[in-house]
């Protein structure tokens, strides 16, 4: 087998292999082999067809054609091995010249990992917003918490937006009954829109063992699209009660005495929401400035393969849930054009993002236990909702268990570029990775950033 390499761009080259005929006879006889034990030749048994039989009854250019199949790969390999190409992706094959008894010439074209200059990472300051929280953000948090031990009691009065009422519907589309349309003792929000269009309005006024109709546009069933004439009838009004904020209310919501010391807690839980933002803020700006910095090209074969990755597994979501890519646009209010637009965008930071914590790993020289690797199945595993066993022999079976591999070598590589970048509030406050980690979070780092590109 000859080889030449042809570098196309910083990130593909063109292979042009050729490859004598006396080297595919061993793929030759594996094709004759194959193709032997798929026919039936009266006379003969099967796998035992001459191969003259199988020239004659299934031709000599089909046999040809399995062979060179066959070969291509095995001779790729030898030659990217030969040329010490860091591939990257599936290559594009052309046959450019075969004929019985002649050599095999044929290109490949491939992406290639570029070849990347790291900037020295305590260069790199990163920047990221100040922890501050007001007594706005407490009172919110309180008014939530209050919201949840509220109680409703029974008004003689009108209803208004917020009160709560029980009632009977019952719709009906040019005098007959809509399946499905009718409901009686129905509770419901006055003012929360969870009901049909058009029900609050007329709600907001109306008292007990009163009755009314409304006219409202169905958006579902076999008269989606048409408008229903629907009754309603509200049998109780009630009110919504908050209990008073003080120290009662601390303890019967919580495990404190006082209502300082829930606010308090309520600070503290605020904070390490906060600072898990800003752990993550950091990280992704931290990423963009190394990535920046490296100046790293993205292979277009790999993001072309990574943009129908994630266009499949946004169709197996849709499908789930029983809708389509079409109905989905639709409620986005968006094109397929801007989907393809934003995912190329997605996939393109991705896979820079990849290659240069790739190579950063290998400077590193980065290595991935068995234990680190088996954690990560089992936390893999644990999100599928199937057994470690039962996840680590479908990534066997599918060839992605490099690919895991792969994602936790980068995850420890990222480790090494957040210990490294200078870290900073916006106040100018200098910071560290255990500053934003927080005591609560330690330990749990490990998953923070899923690298969802298995290429």
């Amino acid at each position: 087998m000859k080889s030449t390499v042809e570098t196309l761009s910083p990130t593909r080259v063109r292979l042009a292999i050729e490859v004598p005929f006396a080297e595919l006879e061993p793929s030759l006889k594996k094709a004759y082999r194959e193709i032997g034990a798929q026919v039936t030749v009266p006379g003969f048994r099967r796998g035992k067809v001459p191969t003259a039989v199988i020239d004659q009854r299934v031709g000599r250019g089909a046999v040809l054609n399995e062979a060179v199949q066959d070969a291509i790969p095995t001779q790729i390999l030898a030659a990217v091995r030969e040329h010490e190409v860091k591939t990257l992706g599936r290559p594009e094959v052309e046959i450019t010249e075969f004929a019985d008894g002649s050599p095999l010439k044929f290109t490949a074209e491939v992406d290639v990992r570029p070849e990347i200059t790291l900037p020295a990472l305590d260069e790199i300051e990163v920047t990221v917003d100040e922890i501050q929280i007001g007594d706005q953000e407490i009172d919110e948090q309180l008014a939530g918490l209050r919201d949840r031990f509220s109680t409703l009691k029974t008004v003689e009065r009108a209803a208004a937006n917020g009160d709560y009422v029980q009632l009977d519907l019952a719709a009906t589309v040019d005098g007959e009954e809509v399946p499905g349309g009718t409901a009686t003792n129905v509770s419901h929000e006055v003012g929360s829109g969870q009901l049909l269009p058009g029900l609050d309005e007329v709600l907001v006024g109306m008292s007990a063992d009163e009755s009314t109709t409304f006219t409202t546009q169905l958006v579902g069933g076999e008269y989606a699209g048409r408008e229903a004439e629907v009754a309603v009838t509200v049998r109780t009004v009630k009110e919504k009660q908050l209990p008073e904020l003080d120290d009662d209310f601390a303890q019967l919501a919580s495990e404190f005495d006082t209502l300082e010391e829930l606010r308090g807690d309520l600070r503290t839980r605020l904070e390490r929401v906060k600072r898990v933002e800003q752990l993550y803020d950091a990280r992704d700006k931290a990423l963009k400035a190394l990535v920046e910095a490296a100046d790293v090209p993205a292979p277009e074969g790999v993001v072309r393969e990574e943009v129908e990755q994630r266009k499949e597994a946004m169709n197996d979501q849709l499908q789930r849930i029983g809708a389509s890519m079409d109905e989905y646009l639709q409620s986005e209010g968006k094109a397929q054009e801007d989907l393809d637009n934003e995912l190329a965008e997605a996939a393109v930071e991705g896979v820079r993002i990849q290659l240069v914590l790739d190579t950063l790993a290998d400077a590193e020289q980065v290595q991935v236990s068995d234990d680190e690797f088996g954690h990560e199945v089992v936390h893999r595993a644990q999100r599928a909702g199937v057994s470690p066993q039962q996840y680590y022999d479908q990534l066997v079976r599918s060839g992605l268990a490099a690919a895991v591999f792969g994602d936790v070598r980068r995850g420890k590589a990222l480790s090494v570029v957040m210990e490294r970048v200078k870290l900073r509030d916006a106040a100018g406050n200098p910071l560290s990775l255990d500053d934003l980690r927080g005591p609560a979070e330690e330990g749990e780092h490990n998953h923070d950033h899923d690298h969802d590109h298995e290429g």
